[in-house]
């Protein structure tokens, strides 16, 4: 895997500065590149924190990026064991998550509720998305009343990860909620929306107050298919080597599941082969993939190519190391900070 660094350093400024233009916090979700060194660059740009899905990424990164001060963890926390994880981390760095059921919020204020610094608590809701998060602003008034009123704990505000499309009703709901919070004598401090789909026709829509954009920062064939990036945009590219050619419109290369992975997001192959727009990345095996052609291909035994993977996101995770193009062209290796760290 090799990253252009100047790429995804100007994915980062431009991606701040469109932000800053609608007076949007910006909390990159360091996800995407799970690298220490980057996670720096976004915060130096002007990143107010990082958004995390996991602890685990999050002692990794603390570990290696004395910079990070303000993290938000977007994900519900269970259990005995990641509470005490929680509560450790918050000695480190200002820490904030999120929750959209009752059930979370007794076992964070349990955890917290002898601490002598309160947790902050968001929470989190379903505006389209379809995956986690309370379902009415009315649901989310009342977990808000909860969270305030827990021991240990201050509300924060709200957090959505909306479809893709779908700022209108992500805005419609956090509105409501806000104002039924509000209508309860409590403030909404933050008001925390993301996604890089959307990332270039977001607006300041008067509740919005910060923006949590991931992929943005190498863009992938997902974001191409959707208008969002451009093929120059793309910091992230496998470079895998062309090992057999049984037929002239078939070739393998050494990258299957186990480097591209099997993300589709709705494309078909599973990978841009760059400079071979006709040629489809059909099938993976664990360590196989096949490339066709309804012609011949244009490619020998020991020859390298380029792919833009499907999602750039899930592929960083499957290498221990990235090799990093430097602005001066050098190479150097960076190991993946938070690389398998998915409890």
């Amino acid at each position: 895997m090799v990253v252009d660094l100047a790429v995804a350093l100007r994915n980062i400024a431009r991606a701040q500065d469109h932000l800053r233009a609608q007076n949007l916090a910006v909390r990159p979700h360091i996800k995407t590149h799970k690298l220490a060194k980057l996670a720096e660059a976004q915060i130096a740009a002007g990143a107010v924190g990082i958004t995390c899905q996991k602890i685990g990424e999050i002692e990794a990164l603390l570990d290696e990026a004395p910079s990070i001060a303000d993290v938000l963890l977007t994900y519900p926390i269970l259990g005995t064991a990641k509470l005490a994880r929680l509560k450790a981390l918050a000695k480190r760095v200002r820490l904030s998550t999120v929750a959209d059921s009752p059930e979370v919020v007794v076992g964070l204020s349990s955890a917290f509720a002898k601490e002598a610094q309160p947790l902050h608590v968001l929470v989190e809701c379903d505006t389209g998305g379809r995956r986690c998060g309370v379902q009415s602003p009315e649901d989310a008034a009342a977990l808000a009343r909860q969270i305030a009123e827990a021991p240990g704990l201050v509300f924060g505000g709200l957090m959505t990860y909306p479809a893709a499309g779908g700022q209108a009703a992500a805005t419609a709901f956090l509105t409501a909620a806000k104002a039924a919070i509000e209508g309860q004598g409590l403030e909404v401090p933050v008001v925390s929306s993301g996604g890089t789909p959307d990332l270039w026709q977001t607006r300041a829509d008067g509740v919005v107050t910060e923006y949590r954009p991931g992929t943005y920062v190498y863009n992938d064939r997902s974001l191409l298919a959707r208008g969002a990036a451009s093929q120059a945009d793309c910091g992230l590219r496998v470079v895998a080597t062309v090992v057999s050619k049984p037929t002239p419109e078939r070739a393998v290369i050494d990258a299957g599941t186990k480097v591209l992975t099997s993300d589709l997001l709705g494309l078909v192959g599973h990978g841009l082969v760059c400079g071979l727009p006709d040629v489809t990345i059909d099938q993976l095996s664990e360590e196989h993939g096949r490339l066709t052609s309804a012609s011949p291909i244009p490619l020998s035994v020991g020859d390298r190519v380029e792919i833009i993977p499907n999602h750039a996101c899930v592929v960083t995770n499957m290498v221990d190391a990235v090799h990093v193009r430097m602005p001066d062209g050098t190479i150097e290796l960076w190991p993946v900070t938070a690389r398998g760290r998915v409890t």
